[in-house]
């Protein structure tokens, strides 16, 4: 048996503090020592940041009462360095601390580097408190337009929260693709009369080139004047997997094989969006719904290499798109695994329930996950994801 075997787990998201807590139970008689690291102490329920972004006020959730009881030392700080020969990471550029495991777990923030002006003038989610504060400032001077850029799903929850808690403010919702694109038509169809119905105005096709102070420019020019613009197109991954030399790909994720191990370096695991995780349908795209699995994965799959057996590769198939249209309303979606429509979806208060049980679903599992070995798999994806 292994003795004071160090697991670094760097990230503490949905998928790190899983991971994390897992590993704990897991691993108690295996003589670890794990590690979580975070920039600040405060859990983070992304599940929830569009609330907060239309001014609502949340539960707050500590990182270190999380981990009460789990042996889990709390580390915070920014990791700075990783130093995969050496099997290091530096926090804070000072503190270097070692591993013999690595969980990579440092999740993505909204990309705004493609867009001129828009890293400048246009708010984001990673920190919704700002745009919030804005519109407090709109509300107390009689009103104004509010623009949401990205009609993914995060975008279309944050345009209906806010139509909905803010209702002197008008919201449009700016994109190239339909709103609900990915949905079912009469999904979609319902989704579009939920958002009629807050008065949340839609402008489909057009790109946006540049955000100014007071505007954006779409494509052939045209301004659309607007007192806040919340930009939600596209993610972004930090750049650290691959300046510390792991194998990543084109956008800069981890390149990871069947286990979730880095492919360059297999003391490393990458989970959540930093991680370039494949099914045999095709790419996992980063959510909670994967990211948990995978976390919950990743735990066991250490925890079995430590005792000296063997794994069976990660198996995932997507369940459904669950979309909250403000807190009275919501549209769940019920999807094949490789995440496209089937014909079920589910509308009104039964699915607002259902969102509400998602969103409540990580930090229940966290509790539970302290004395149980709590599943987070909702689909191992059935014949799509079966070995031939």
């Amino acid at each position: 048996m292994p003795t004071d075997h160090q697991i670094i787990v760097l990230g503490a998201g949905y998928t790190g503090t899983m991971c994390a807590i897992r590993l704990a139970r897991r691993t108690r008689r295996l003589g670890t020592a794990i590690t979580l690291v975070n920039p600040t102490p405060r859990f983070v329920e992304r599940l929830r940041v569009h609330q907060i972004a239309a001014g609502r006020e949340l539960t707050e959730h500590s990182l270190p009462d999380l981990l009460e009881g789990t042996g889990i030392t709390f580390a915070r700080g920014t990791v700075t360095a990783i130093d995969p020969a050496a099997r290091q990471v530096t926090i804070d550029g000072a503190d270097t601390r070692s591993y013999d495991t690595l969980v990579y777990a440092l999740g993505s923030g909204t990309d705004t580097t493609h867009v001129p002006g828009a890293a400048e003038h246009a708010f984001t989610l990673d920190d919704p408190r700002p745009f919030s504060a804005r519109l407090d400032e709109l509300d107390a001077a009689g009103g104004g337009t509010v623009t949401v850029c990205g009609a993914g799903l995060t975008g279309v929850e944050t345009a209906a929260e806010i139509a909905e808690n803010r209702p002197g403010l008008r919201v449009t919702l700016v994109s190239r693709e339909e709103p609900g694109a990915l949905m079912s038509e009469r999904a979609r169809a319902y989704l579009h009369r939920s958002l009629d119905r807050l008065g949340v105005t839609r402008m489909t096709g057009p790109t946006v080139t540049k955000v100014l102070p007071e505007a954006i420019e779409l494509d052939g020019g045209e301004l659309l004047p607007t007192g806040a613009c919340l930009w939600t197109a596209g993610v972004r991954v930090p750049a650290l997997a691959t300046e510390a030399g792991l194998a990543t790909d084109e956008n800069g994720l981890v390149e990871v094989d069947p286990t979730l191990r880095s492919t360059s370096h297999p003391d490393v695991y990458a989970i959540g969006d930093a991680a370039a995780l494949r099914q045999a349908w095709g790419r996992v795209h980063g959510t909670c719904q994967s990211g948990l699995p995978a976390a919950a994965y990743a735990a066991d799959t250490i925890t079995r290499r430590l005792r000296g057996k063997n794994v069976k590769p990660f198996r995932f198939g997507f369940v459904h798109q669950p979309v909250s249209i403000g807190r009275r309303d919501a549209v769940i979606q019920f999807t094949r695994a490789d995440d496209t429509p089937r014909r079920w979806y589910l509308t009104g208060r039964g699915a607002v329930a259902y969102k509400e049980t998602i969103s409540n679903g990580p930090l229940t599992m966290y509790r539970l996950s302290k004395r149980f070995n709590v599943t987070a798999t909702l689909s191992k994806g059935g014949r799509a994801t079966r070995e031939a």
